[in-house]
Formats: C-alpha cells, sequence, structure tokens
C-alpha cells in the first residue's frame, strides 16, 4: 500500500464501540490506523497483509530491515506466533498485559508478513495493557503489526496530536485515547535462547530479573542489521542537536531539567523517574514546537526506568546522517 496523498486527511476517531468498529474496518481493508498503548501511540497494520505492512513503513519512511513488533489481545494469542519457551511464560505471566515485548522463534503456521519480521526466523510480539488497544485488537481479531505511530527517526508519540503532526494525510486514521501513562516504548526480551534484554523501555530491567531469578544477557545493538526495534543509532531526536549530561546551559542552549537542576522545561522536578518517562516524549516536541535548535539535557539515574530514559536520550544525541 502507497502512503496517503498528503492532501488527504486522517480520519480522528473517538474510543467508543462506532470508533473502534471504524478502526477494525479500516484494518482489514488493508489501512494503516494509530492508537494509543500504555507505552506510545502506535501505527497498526495487519500483520498478515504484507501490503498492509509495506503501508507502515511507506507512511513512517522506515528502513524495510527494521522490524515491527506485532500486537494481539493475549497470552494465547502471542503463543500461536511465536514459541515463549519456559522463561517466556514466566515473564508473559509477570508481565503481560503490559510494557514488555517477547521475541521469539516464529511459528511455521503463524502467517506473519516477511516484511514484519525483516526476514528474521524470530517474531517481536507484545500484549498491551490499554483499554483502547485492546478494543481494537479484539474489534479486528487479529495480528497488528505497529511502530511508533511517527516518522521513522524522529520523536515518539504519546498523543493523538503527536501523531497527526508527522502523519496526517499518510494513514487512514488515528484513534483519540488521550496521552499514553508510560511514554516510553517496551522493553524487548529476546526469549529465543538464554534471555536477553535487546531494548530498555517501560518495564525496569531489575523487575524482569527479579522474575526470571537471574540476570539478563547483554544485547548489542546493530544498527546495520537490527535484530528488534529501537537499536538504530539515530533515533526518537528533535530537530535540535542534543548533549546530555549538563548541569547547566551554554549560550543558545535550551535546558531540559531533572530534579534538582531546573530547565526551560522539566522532566519531573522531584527527580520522579516514572514522571520523567511519561514526559520526556512530549518535552521534546515541545521542544520543536519552541524551535530550540540547540539543546541542553540534565543527567538523569541509570537505573530502572532511567535507564530507558537513557537509552532514548543518548539515541536522540546521536549524530544523523
Amino acid at each position: 500500500m502507497q502512503p496517503r496523498n498528503a492532501n488527504a486527511t486522517s480520519e480522528h476517531l473517538r474510543p467508543d464501540a462506532a470508533g473502534l468498529s471504524r478502526a477494525a474496518a479500516l484494518l482489514t481493508q488493508g489501512a494503516c490506523v494509530a492508537f494509543p498503548t500504555e507505552t506510545v501511540y502506535g501505527l497498526g497494520a495487519d500483520a498478515r497483509n504484507a501490503d498492509a505492512v509495506a503501508g507502515i513503513y511507506a507512511a513512517k519512511g522506515r528502513p524495510s530491515f527494521n522490524p515491527l513488533i506485532v500486537h494481539v489481545a493475549s497470552l494465547a494469542d502471542a503463543a500461536g506466533l511465536i514459541d515463549l519457551g519456559a522463561d517466556g511464560q514466566v515473564l508473559a505471566q509477570a508481565f503481560w498485559p503490559g510494557a514488555l515485548t517477547l521475541v521469539g522463534r516464529m511459528r511455521a503456521d503463524a502467517g506473519i508478513s516477511s516484511l514484519v519480521t525483516a526476514g528474521l526466523d524470530t517474531l517481536a510480539v507484545r500484549v498491551p495493557d490499554h483499554p483502547v488497544a485492546q478494543g481494537v485488537l479484539r474489534a479486528f481479531g487479529g495480528p497488528v503489526a505497529a511502530p511508533s505511530a511517527n516518522p521513522s527517526g524522529r520523536i515518539s508519540p504519546t498523543t493523538a496530536a503527536h501523531v497527526l503532526a508527522g502523519l496526517a494525510g499518510r494513514i487512514a486514521a488515528v484513534v483519540d485515547g488521550g496521552a499514553c501513562g508510560v511514554g516510553l516504548e517496551s522493553t524487548i526480551v529476546s526469549v529465543a535462547e538464554t534471555p536477553r534484554l535487546l531494548r530498555a523501555g517501560g518495564v525496569p530491567t531489575e523487575a524482569i530479573e527479579a522474575a526470571l531469578g537471574r540476570a539478563l544477557a547483554a544485547g548489542e545493538d546493530d544498527a546495520a542489521a537490527p535484530t528488534a526495534p529501537g537499536q538504530l543509532a539515530s533515533h526518537y531526536a528533535p530537530r535540535g542537536r542534543v548533549r546530555l549530561n549538563a548541569v547547566q546551559a551554554l549560550p543558545g542552549e535550551t535546558l531540559l531539567g531533572f530534579g534538582a537542576i531546573a530547565g526551560d522545561l522539566t522532566l519531573s522536578a522531584s527527580g520522579d523517574l516514572q514522571e520523567a518517562a511519561a514526559r520526556l516524549f512530549d518535552c521534546l516536541h515541545r521542544l520543536d514546537a519552541m524551535e530550540a535548535s540547540a539543546i541542553a539535557v540534565a543527567p538523569v539515574p541509570d537505573h530502572g526506568l532511567g535507564r530507558a530514559i537513557n537509552d532514548r536520550l543518548k539515541r536522540a544525541a546521536a549524530p544523523r546522517d
């Protein structure tokens, strides 16, 4: 499917029965529909329909070697797509529905388009914990591939307005479910072999390791051939250049504060990592609206949700092609 004409409009759907029914109908027709999850807004398409999945890549301008996460309504649906194994079952029982994505060997009869997996034999699957996401998935009745609903490499969306600012006219519709509660993408763990962290995210690594009873193996980013979403070196980027671990702004910089370091905008004045995670992408969108050309970011502790926040900030600050 080709991206919609830039002069076209994207439907703005309410999160009621009529809106969910319309979203499901559009997905069935092979269209791309954005919807909220507890992490960020996802841009969904039928994961079994290659043309529909191609529409995601086209709308986002996303490289086709970057695999996608498939969203399903239940653990049983996920188990029909991938081999969770004993470790995956433990993590699914502990954190689903929720902000954890599991990568496992894809079942031979999964029926998922190879565009979703970027040709890999593994598949990333998540059961979202958001009533609107669940409503869309249950109304549609099938697996939905859904990366973040933003132009590739740019700031992830946590409101319907963010989605429309980046993709209006390029997607069929967005279901407006308000602001996302977690505000960071899901944590990704591979259970294809030894459990391995592929991306820090909305579930702290410490909680996952506690559920498993042992440490996760460390993953390695491969920007040339990523094995999971969110591994590209430059990602989540605002328009202005970003400098990290700043205790004060240099001349011409706009300061994004945290804790005791006050800024022009602040992730959390009280140093609350959960608040900072929920506010991160919204603050980056606001910095774009302020036309900030140089952004300094205060240090954020590198534990719990801070690890995921720092991962996103590091990629936002990476050199861009």
